[in-house]
């Protein structure tokens, strides 16, 4: 029987999660688990994927995101049934960063779920694949991580710690079976980002950042900028000098 590679997807149910999700069973069948908080809406991904690829086996698993002791256990049940070849950590949210100052438990669960629980999902994954000399983890961190700004300041720590992290992991696995892609995105055109649309912001396609993401992954890109475009804006806004920064609303 030929070897299917195991998807592990952590946060199915967002836009560019479920986009990756479509082509990784475009073209080949694979054993993928969803793994999300709502039952429901990971049922509806599944259902969508296994009319894409009914030759495909797709799993959902209904899990904890801010606990640890839950995180591990969910992992642990995972690898039971087998390596995993590919994980995706893709959950979060883009939280209103006036709230974030004016509430501080807004502020605290911006920075749990957006930097401190894709950190402990890809730990518990690391301390397997560690073992196995094998597998590639995946973390979507964000653009908005590259320099702290005041219009998202709290959403762009969270994704600094995320950013840090992958770097350390990749730092910890060189030389090794196992890769870490760090992947920083856009704004993109998602449900999460639909009052940014309405403002005017100019967004990428949620398909075309799905498409450049797997790339990365199959490649085992350390660092990768989508649309790559970013790579560039960022460099250049990380390197203005503070005096001049501060003077820009952005």
């Amino acid at each position: 029987m030929k070897y299917r590679d195991k998807i592990v997807i952590v946060g199915a149910t967002s836009a560019i999660a479920e986009n990756c999700a479509r082509l990784w069973i475009q073209d080949r069948s694979v054993d993928m688990i969803l793994v999300g908080r709502d039952a429901t809406r990971i049922e509806r991904v599944a259902a969508d994927l296994k009319v894409r690829s009914p030759q495909s086996e797709i799993q959902i698993l209904q899990a904890e995101f801010l606990d640890e002791t839950a995180i591990q256990a969910t992992v642990d049940g995972i690898v039971a049934q087998g390596r995993v070849d590919i994980v995706l950590i893709a959950h979060g949210s883009l939280p209103e960063q006036t709230q974030c100052q004016d509430d501080l438990q807004a502020c605290r669960e911006a920075l749990e779920v957006n930097g401190l629980s894709p950190v402990l999902y890809a730990e518990a994954f690391a301390k397997h694949m560690a073992k196995a000399d094998h597998g590639t983890i995946a973390l979507i961190g964000s653009v908005a991580g590259d320099r702290g700004r005041k219009s998202n300041y709290v959403y762009g720590a969270a994704k600094g710690l995320v950013t840090r992290y992958a770097q350390g992991l990749q730092h910890r696995f060189a030389s090794t079976g196992v890769k870490v892609v760090l992947i920083k995105p856009g704004p993109t055109d998602t449900p999460m980002t639909a009052h940014l649309k309405g403002q005017g912001v100019k967004l990428a396609s949620v398909e075309d950042v799905a498409r450049k993401i797997v790339v990365a992954i199959e490649r085992g890109q350390s660092v990768a900028y989508v649309p790559s475009k970013w790579k560039f804006i960022m460099f250049v806004i990380a390197h203005i000098p503070s005096f001049i920064f501060n003077k820009i609303d952005i």
